[in-house]
């Protein structure tokens, strides 16, 4: 049964196709496909609980379904990830606001 996921890094999103099955290192690996980066330096983070993703579970085991948000972060230079930098687009328009730009 074929799904998708919304993998997002900053303000991009990457909708990936995948089955409940596939353990979480396919999916690091159709991302590394990509943006180049080897899937020792992705960490997925699934947005609704915070639960990072462990590579030898699939999908299905970490219960995550249909749709869901998967966060992404990537190694730094000092071997520790970054934080979770998703950008909203709420964030937007409030900043737009405040700016006092216009409305959309």
């Amino acid at each position: 049964m074929a799904m998708y996921i919304r993998v997002k890094r900053s303000k991009t999103t990457y909708f990936i196709q995948c089955d409940p099955t596939e353990k979480i290192l396919e999916i690091k690996q159709k991302i590394h496909g990509l943006i180049e980066q080897p899937v020792d330096n992705q960490r997925l983070i699934l947005v609704e609980s915070g639960e990072v993703l462990e590579d030898s579970k699939t999908l299905a085991d970490q219960k995550v379904e249909n749709d869901a948000v998967v966060a992404l972060t990537l190694r730094k230079d000092d071997n520790e990830f970054e934080d979770v930098n998703i950008v909203k687009p709420n964030d937007f328009y409030q900043s737009r606001d405040s700016d006092g730009g216009s409305n959309w």
